[in-house]
């Protein structure tokens, strides 16, 4: 019998509550001393923010750092691992995903000021905790990350910025595990950022980061952060099932503006659309598949192409069997 969607499993032991494994499927690694969740054929649509696509084949959810250590180690890289933030840049095709994704709960998304002005961060951490948290201890210079919608971890490995900053201007380092399971700190130098990106390994899951930040006034940092979120609510479709930005910014334009110029805002596929509020946004007006979304993704792209000679690079990430 394959897995339920949905089954959890919660294990002291190698197998599921009555020595037997839950619906006949055997877990990836021995669960022996491990409390965390794992869950076979885990939908993954509730956890994204276009409310679409396919399962994982295992989502392991640790209850702490050592937990995700062990489970790494023993799996052996035997399965790809991939991390899971808020699901906020990201297309899981409708096949789901091979391997195990992993999601980091509570015990990532704690948030500390430290001396000197440091900001210190679980992964799990969504960047308005992190400036919030900054604000109310006065510290400046983390306000941007107000406006951008995910983790620590996600915009870790992805140099997330946004209103003209990114995270490798304030990251100090960050902890990180590797699919062995092995763990080590990288400084900010170490991922070798460029725009939306790092050298960060395949199935490397980051865990905690350090911020760099300044004295400041709460009064003028809080004003910054309302800007900010009066900026995003106003010019972003942020009530609606998207994905962030979708497209990098090339060298010398916004991406927003080529699309709009080839003629694409509204432009649909299926239950996809292209944002009429902002056209590097894709959203989902209610009952999309990931076919539809990445698929006008590519539409947009040919037809920006053929509109103006620039190749548009995805920047959300897209993930899965198609």
């Amino acid at each position: 019998m394959s897995p339920q969607p949905g089954d959890v499993w919660n294990y002291d032991t190698g197998s599921a509550p009555g020595g037997e494994t839950e619906g006949g499927v055997d877990a990836p690694v021995s669960m022996q001393g491990l409390t965390g969740k794992l869950t076979p054929d885990a939908p993954l649509a509730k956890l994204v923010w276009f409310k679409a696509g396919g399962s994982a084949d295992w989502l392991f959810e640790p209850e702490d750092a050592d937990e995700l250590r062990t489970f790494l180690e023993r799996l052996e890289g035997s399965l790809p691992v991939m991390a899971l933030g808020l699901g906020s840049n990201l297309i899981v095709r409708d096949g789901g995903v091979p391997g195990v994704v992993v999601k980091l709960g509570k015990a990532f998304a704690k948030v500390e000021v430290r001396d000197d002005h440091v900001v210190a961060c679980g992964a799990g951490a969504h960047g308005i905790l992190v400036a919030s948290t900054a604000r109310d201890a006065g510290v400046a210079g983390l306000e941007f990350l107000r406006g951008i919608p995910g983790t620590v971890g996600g915009f870790v490995r992805m140099n997330g910025g946004a209103y003209g900053r990114d995270v490798s201007e304030v990251l100090i380092d960050c902890d990180v595990v590797m699919p062995d399971g092995q763990s080590h700190t990288l400084r900010a130098a170490d991922l070798q950022y460029s725009y939306r990106h790092s050298v960060l390994p395949a199935g490397t899951v980051v865990i905690g980061a350090r911020f760099q930040g300044k004295a400041g006034d709460p009064e003028i940092i809080g004003a910054e952060m309302d800007r900010i979120a009066q900026a995003r609510e106003q010019s972003q479709p942020v009530r609606t099932k998207t994905g962030g930005s979708t497209f990098k910014n090339p060298p010398g334009h916004k991406a927003w503006e080529l699309v709009d110029a080839a003629g694409c805002r509204g432009l649909t596929m299926g239950g996809a659309q292209v944002s009429e509020k902002h056209t590097n946004f894709l959203i989902n007006t209610g009952g999309a598949t990931s076919a539809d979304i990445e698929g006008l993704g590519e539409e947009v792209k040919r037809r920006v192409y053929v509109h103006c000679g620039v190749e548009l690079e995805w920047e959300i990430q897209r993930v899965g069997r198609p």
